[in-house]
């Protein structure tokens, strides 16, 4: 293991399920890089993974919904995150509802939001995008589903 993975290998982050539209296709992924970015104004940034069918809708998407998963839900994390839209229908596989611009909402994710995509950027293997926060629900409180809990998930695509 080198310097820089023995340092992120301590580390422990709540993930994502981000999901997005563009015309009448909707994909989904499992996202651990994201993060909020700014206060004033508000913004959130996440970076998906090009290897993923889920880049090249969320390149073509003008707003994304990024879900945190409560800490009981691995297998939504499995799903979204241990199988590629290019073989399996995520959606239909799990409720969900048609939220903001139409992108996917999933049942039993503890809080969600939509964010208008306001940047795009090519930072190596991962596409980061900045999100300005529309619309925002919370269903329930406790611990999300981290990084650690979801190691043991096999990417439906490589990093």
């Amino acid at each position: 293991m080198g310097r820089f993975e023995s340092f992120t290998a301590l580390l422990d982050y709540p993930v994502y399920v981000v999901t997005a539209a563009a015309g009448q296709e909707r994909a989904g992924c499992l996202v651990g890089f994201a993060g909020q970015c700014s206060i004033e104004p508000p913004r959130f940034a996440v970076w998906i993974s090009k290897a993923n069918r889920t880049h090249a809708v969320a390149s073509r998407s003008q707003v994304l919904v990024v879900h945190l998963l409560p800490g009981d839900r691995h297998e939504l994390a499995e799903l979204f995150g241990g199988r590629t839209g290019d073989e399996v229908d995520k959606f239909a596989a799990t409720s969900w509802e048609a939220g903001p611009y139409g992108v996917p909402v999933l049942a039993g994710a503890m809080a969600w939001f939509a964010g208008r995509v306001l940047d795009r950027a090519d930072w190596g293997d991962h596409l980061g995008l900045l999100l300005e926060p529309l619309d925002t629900a919370t269903a329930s409180n406790g611990r999300p589903l981290t990084f650690h809990d979801a190691k043991d998930i096999d990417a439906g695509h490589p990093a």
